[in-house]
């Protein structure tokens, strides 16, 4: 089940940085917890079940609502719904503390996607996969690759009081089927990815300030 783009563990042979502060399901844990998973919606909500223990009043589950609460004060509901195209459905995944930042993973009809939620101001950020926070906390990474209805994009995002904003985008030349991303240094990212031509899995390292970028205004 390829609900998200993880951080493959050919990564850490890289010394990539990966998230310290927050606790998102390992690809291990994922297996384990979802193992017998209908779909990816009930996977979202088999790792929720074991996030709001730790969560405590910031997230409550009631029915078909996920209530988050807000700081200083207020809240923001989801609500699973079912449309013309399937269910659209929200699980808690992570909570990162520093950023005081609820994620959020969603599926819309087979479409998968995470959200950010910050607690303060309760900016929404949508996200097309799971975002990598960078070690100095400023920017968010994601890495959008399919065969059908994907960004086919490696993105940077910069984190601000008001939501998350792309601030730069990258494609490469040939196509890939999927790939993950994650953190070697703030000024770093490292990308593992599977190349349409075949299934065997390569990386490669990009610095932020590299020309290849497309700049976001």
């Amino acid at each position: 089940m390829n609900l998200r783009r993880v951080a493959w563990p050919a990564l850490a042979a890289l010394g990539i940085c990966m998230q310290a502060a927050a606790a998102p399901p390992t690809p291990a844990e994922l297996t384990k917890l979802c193992a017998d998973a209908e779909d990816q919606a009930h996977c979202g909500r088999l790792v929720e079940a074991t996030q709001l223990k730790r969560l405590g009043r910031i997230v409550e589950r009631n029915g078909d609502e996920l209530r988050i609460t807000l700081s200083p004060g207020g809240v923001t509901v989801f609500r699973d719904a079912v449309n013309i195209i399937g269910a659209r459905t929200y699980a808690v995944w992570d909570y990162i503390a520093d950023l005081d930042t609820v994620v959020l993973f969603a599926t819309n009809g087979d479409r998968t996607e995470f959200w950010l939620v910050q607690r303060r101001g309760g900016a929404e950020t949508r996200m097309p996969s799971e975002p990598a926070i960078s070690p100095d906390r400023k920017r968010f990474a994601t890495a959008d690759f399919c065969p059908e209805l994907c960004d086919n994009e490696v993105a940077i995002w910069r984190i601000g009081p008001e939501g998350a904003r792309k601030e730069s985008a990258w494609s490469p030349a040939d196509r890939w089927t999927d790939a993950s991303v994650a953190w070697k240094n703030a000024d770093t990212i490292g990308v593992e990815y599977e190349p349409a031509s075949g299934t065997e899995l390569r990386t490669l390292e990009r610095r932020l300030n590299d020309p290849s970028w497309r700049r976001i205004p």
